[in-house]
């Protein structure tokens, strides 16, 4: 039986895209006034972004194989160990890090929201695609006039 794609609620894609824009500039944020040296900040940036990536990638992928489109087990796999090294990166970042408990835990949950917020993002990106065409249902209410 195929799963029933249902249109995402402006709702739901309106706190998508607040969860990971959130995350992203909230570390951000962090990053900019933080107190460590510049190649410290520079290493967190790219845990971000490769972070980001590698969500936004490992969630087209299980999508395609969902939908039926190939995917090689090589990039499938690829997706998921690069999303795992940018977990690890920053957990190993953060334990070592000379940077308060609070400090540390703030950046871990805005990358975590961060990368929440990407992958639904890409979800609700790939879901509208498929109801582009489609009229946009009524306000409850409404008549047809």
């Amino acid at each position: 039986m195929a799963p029933q794609m249902q249109r995402p609620t402006g709702a739901f894609v309106g706190a998508s895209w607040a969860a990971m824009l959130v995350g992203a500039l909230v570390y951000l944020v962090g990053l900019w006034n933080g107190s460590m040296e510049l190649n410290e900040k520079g290493y967190y940036f790219t845990i971000l972004m490769y972070g980001l990536f590698s969500a936004v990638s490992l969630q087209k992928s299980v999508r395609d194989r969902l939908e039926g489109i190939p995917v090689t087990g090589i990039y499938y796999g690829l997706c998921w160990l690069s999303l795992g090294i940018a977990v690890v990166l920053l957990t190993v970042g953060l334990w070592n890090a000379t940077l308060s408990p609070s400090e540390k835990g703030f950046y871990a949950m805005s990358f975590l929201l961060s990368l929440f917020g990407a992958v639904a993002v890409q979800k609700n990106i790939r879901d509208l695609a498929l109801f582009k065409d489609e009229p946009q249902p009524q306000e409850a209410g409404q008549n047809g006039a």
